[in-house]
């Protein structure tokens, strides 16, 4: 039986904001350990002898995903959607471009799993199930009464699972509560396990609209390095709607097979507290932190040092341009806050002040009127694009590593504690060419200095090019 793993990447989530923001979302940040939440889920699917990972993401998210994998060596195609459409159609992208005898075990990228060995076992209990035929959902054995997530109540026994009777929205807090004393609901997880061919059988049956679009707009595939990149006029005209919706609710094929992994969404600072280790207090402590006398918090800090006196059940969050200080039991109030910032246009809701790029990363670390500093880091072998700008001029001066600079038509090598200066107008490009990173600071000076005064002429990645 040949398997293939389907990864779900596409979230944009801010329920753990400021850390995840709509540009760096929860799915590719360390969050309970040295792996980020992507990298930890690709390890994990590797337990269950699949033949291939295929990955699914927005356009924006590209790179994160594929530097993220090449860390971990876990290599495989990135289809690229160019616009988000919910859970069913990026199954059905995926459905159409596997074989249609394999079976695709279907998860998202920002769930904890606390137990390997026992997701394993389960899954591998449903594996013929799908091969028979079936669309199977996995229900999260509930350890408490929760309204944030959705139900499944299982109906008759088939094989490992049960016949699917209902799927439950999030309830209220007293249905939660019968739900998890009847032992008949399970939480719904989001993680499927079903043949590519029934699957789009499902689909073409019960929303041929979404299969359309789908089949179409993977009929004009194109490749990018590990990208593939489909027609997106195609892929725009395709419905939004979950799997749940489109398929699972309208089958008579569904089974939800229990699972008690030590599950986890992270779908709030709350629950992340819950799977982080903790001190005697029950502090979770992340990052430079000092507490006394307190208990129940979550503490996080990036840089600077952060002490807390006596408080209890407090969130503690700080990255280089935002705090959060919030009240555990109302963190879900974090979305709030969120759509403030985005309402005012501030850029701290999609952003963080350190950017990622696919050749690296850089941090405005000052900022003035007429100036920005910046220190830029550039991986081993990158190279930025061959650019210029109208309104400011850089200069550049090497931390650490060596710089191979083209200016105008001259191209010359740096080394630390070297410099050099680019005037407006004039086209640029840097690159590393050692094995360490390049380190270097850059002192932008001009009338305006956003990211958009750059015209591109050559890009090794694909980026936006001048005409």
């Amino acid at each position: 039986m040949n398997i293939h793993a389907v990864i779900l990447a596409g979230g944009s989530g801010t329920r753990l904001w400021p850390l995840s923001r709509d540009l760096h979302p929860k799915q590719f940040l360390r969050l309970v350990n040295q792996d980020t939440l992507l990298q930890a889920t690709a390890k994990r699917l590797c337990g269950l002898g699949i033949q291939s990972i295929l990955t699914i993401c927005n356009e924006q998210h590209r790179f994160f995903v594929a530097e993220q994998l090449r860390q971990i060596d876990r290599p495989g195609p990135i289809i690229l959607e160019p616009v988000a459409r919910n859970t069913a159609p990026a199954i059905a992208l995926a459905a159409l471009a596997t074989e249609d005898d394999s079976v695709l075990m279907v998860v998202p990228a920002d769930h904890v799993i606390e137990h390997e060995a026992a997701f394993t076992r389960t899954v591998t209990s449903a594996m013929p199930l799908a091969a028979s035929g079936k669309l199977v959902t996995f229900g999260v054995v509930p350890v408490e009464a929760n309204t944030e997530y959705g139900y499944v109540k299982r109906g008759d026994s088939q094989g490992a699972g049960f016949a699917v009777d209902r799927f439950v929205e999030k309830p209220a807090m007293e249905e939660a509560e019968v739900y998890v004393k009847s032992g008949q609901y399970y939480w719904n997880s989001g993680m499927f396990l079903f043949k590519a061919s029934r699957y789009l059988e499902a689909l073409r049956e019960h929303r041929p609209d979404i299969y359309a679009a789908a089949e179409s707009a993977m009929t004009k595939t194109t490749a990018d390095f590990d990208f593939v990149r489909i027609d997106a006029a195609a892929f725009e005209a395709c419905p939004s709607e979950s799997v749940d919706y489109a398929v699972m609710e309208n089958t008579p094929d569904a089974v939800v097979v229990p699972m008690d992994a030590g599950w986890n969404d992270i779908g709030s600072w709350a629950s992340l507290w819950a799977v982080c280790k903790k001190d005697p207090g029950g502090n979770a402590l992340d990052g430079d932190v000092i507490v006394r006398d307190s208990t129940n918090s979550y503490v996080r800090t990036d840089e600077r040092l952060v002490a807390a006196i006596s408080v209890d059940n407090l969130v503690i969050v700080d990255t280089k341009d935002a705090l959060l200080v919030a009240d555990k039991d109302r963190v879900q109030e974090v979305r709030l806050i969120v759509q403030r910032l985005k309402s005012a246009h501030r850029p701290e809701w999609e952003s963080h002040r350190e950017v990622y790029r696919p050749w690296g990363k850089y941090d405005c670390i000052d900022r003035g009127e007429r100036y920005q500093v910046k220190r830029i880091c550039v991986n081993p072998g990158a190279r930025l694009s061959v650019q210029m700008h109208y309104h400011r001029a850089e200069h550049w001066i090497i931390v650490a590593g060596t710089a191979r600079v083209t200016k105008g038509e001259e191209t010359f090598l740096l080394c630390e504690n070297e410099s050099t200066f680019i005037p407006a107008g004039v086209r640029h490009a840097l690159e590393n060419p050692g094995k360490v990173n390049l380190e270097l600071i850059e002192v932008q000076s001009g009338c305006y200095l956003g990211e958009d005064d750059i015209v591109r002429f050559e890009d090794v990645y694909g980026r936006v090019t001048a005409v």
